[in-house]
Order: structure tokens, then sequence, then C-alpha cells
């Protein structure tokens, strides 16, 4: 991410905001990506929607005191309805259920906002700045507390018709696995994410990283099990949206070498050639600030009229 020190600047700008359930994170862009200013600040706990409210409206006045902004993308946990203004659930923070978060934020700060769902910025986020900018049809897919997902199609992206599309680690895995918050039972999450590798080994993934890294044989057989999962999860992806690529992105993206080449032979074994084609798996390049990134490109895309889906 380009940065450079806060100073009052003639041309406009957006601010880009990342809700996570420790960390708020936002930045001011220009509209060619360049960061002019970022600033974390801590989730209130409980992290209830008015409590966050006023958590944002507090950092985007310190961000931005003279209101050179025009207008503020916000990405938040779980799905936004289709026109980017509800937040319709968040599975893991409190009372977060058809929270009218745009309203809110434009009546405090008088800008026109956007709203989408966390996973989607970051893909956005890599798509304008990131491991994305050769594609034109990618799926992201994070690799963290939770697993979410971003589907980039034609160079937009694809949230469906009701703006729920796109929930990558809520498929199917195994009919018979663990509960899932969601409700589902043996998803992708389950399998893939900080807490299941946590319930299945005991240890967290930068602990079975550094094993790996030394040899261990029981961490290097985990890393085995882990991309047949996930290989077997993208699979099913590879076959509905024949994408060029996949970026694997969040924390246990950090270890991706001890189980990316079982993915790759994995999906190699499932899909047909004719499908996969020449597809890629690429790490995410944005790190922590594809989300703040992406959501600064939603309030572009909002104050330029482009469209980021393909609601009919």
């Amino acid at each position: 991410m380009k940065s450079q020190p806060s100073t009052i600047n003639p041309q406009p700008t957006v601010i880009g905001i990342d809700v996570g359930g420790t960390a708020i994170k936002l930045g001011r862009f220009l509209e060619d990506g360049t960061c002019l200013q970022s600033l974390n600040v801590a989730t209130p706990q409980p992290a209830v929607p008015v409590a966050v409210l006023a958590v944002i409206v507090d950092a985007i006045a310190q961000l931005d005191p003279h209101q050179q902004a025009i207008a503020i993308g916000i990405g938040a946990p779980g799905p936004a309805d289709a026109a980017g203004r509800v937040a319709r659930m968040a599975i893991n923070l409190p009372q977060w259920v058809d929270v009218p978060l745009v309203n809110w934020v434009e009546a405090q700060t008088g800008r026109p906002a956007v709203l989408a769902n966390d996973a989607n910025c970051a893909g956005l986020g890599e798509f304008w700045l990131g491991a994305g900018r050769p594609f034109q049809n990618f799926i992201l897919l994070t690799l963290g507390t939770g697993v979410g997902g971003a589907i980039i199609l034609g160079g937009k992206l694809f949230v469906g018709h009701n703006g729920a599309a796109g929930d990558l680690g809520l498929i199917t895995l195994n009919p018979d696995g663990p509960a899932c918050n969601s409700g589902n039972s043996g998803s992708l999450e389950q399998y893939a994410s900080v807490r299941a590798i946590h319930r299945r080994t005991g240890m967290e993934p930068a602990e079975l990283g550094e094993k790996a890294r030394a040899g261990d044989a029981t961490a290097l057989a985990f890393w085995q099990d882990y991309g047949r999962d996930l290989g077997a999860g993208l699979a099913s992806l590879i076959y509905v949206l024949a994408p060029e690529a996949i970026i694997l992105g969040g924390g246990v993206s950090a270890s991706a070498a001890f189980f990316l080449p079982t993915v790759r032979a994995e999906i190699e074994r499932r899909v047909q050639p004719s499908t996969r084609g020449t597809l890629q798996l690429l790490p995410a390049a944005l790190g922590n600030d594809a989300g703040r990134i992406g959501a600064a490109r939603l309030a572009w895309d909002r104050v330029t009229g482009a469209r980021t889906d393909f609601q009919q």
C-alpha cells in the first residue's frame, strides 16, 4: 500500500474502513490507490452496533479533520444487502442483525457511504492493487478466524441478487462434519479456519508452521491433511466458476508452503483439465491492508457510479 504523510490535499479522497472483531482499520485514499493516512483503533467490547458506530465516527474525525473525503466505504463481517446499506448479519458480533449502518454513518458524517462484506472488500483490494491485478476472473479465499471469500467475475465483484453471494467458507465439505455457527454442518470453514486448526490439533497455525519448518513429522502430516481438505473444497468452487486464479489470504496462508503443493495435487486429481485450464494458485499481496483498500475502492465506485456486481 503506497502511503504519504497526512497533509491538506486538494485532490478528492475517500475513506476505506475495515471493521473487525478486535480492530477497526481506516485509510484515506486518492483515486489511484495512494494512501494519504491510515489509522487503526480497537473495536469496542462488546462490539454492539451503536458502540462500533461511535468508534467509526470518532476515527473518521481523527483521520479526516478537514472533511476532505467525499465518500466512505465500509467492510464489515457477514453479508450486506444488495444495495450496500444494511449489515444483514455478523454471526460473531453481538446484535448485528439488519443493522442500517450506512444510514447511520451518512447521518453522522454528512457524506455518502456504501457497505460490503469484509472478504468482498479484501477481494476488491487485491483486484485493485494486489495479486488480482492481472485477472478479470478470480476467487479470493481468506483463511483466518473463519473462512471468507470474494468472487470477481468479468472485473466486477459478484454478490448475487440479494447481496449475499461469495460466502465461500460456508460451502459443505462433509455433510456429517462439525457444526458451524451458520447453522450448516461440515462447512469448509470447519476444516480450514484458525478455529478448526486449533480444534483439530490443539495448536495455532503459527505454531504448526514453526514445527513444520523444523521438520516435525506430525506437523508436516497435518498440513498434508489440511491441503487435501482445502483442495477438495476449492474443487467444487472451480467447477462452478472456472476462475483464472485462486488467491489465498488470511493468517493461515503464512504456512502455504507446507500445504499448497497438496492443494494443487488435489485440484488436479478432482478437476478436469478442461475446467481448471491454466488456473493459478497465488498468495494474497496486501496482507491486513486488503480490507480497507477494498473498502476505499468500493467508495470510489460509489462516487463514480461504477457497478460492482451483476444485479439485473
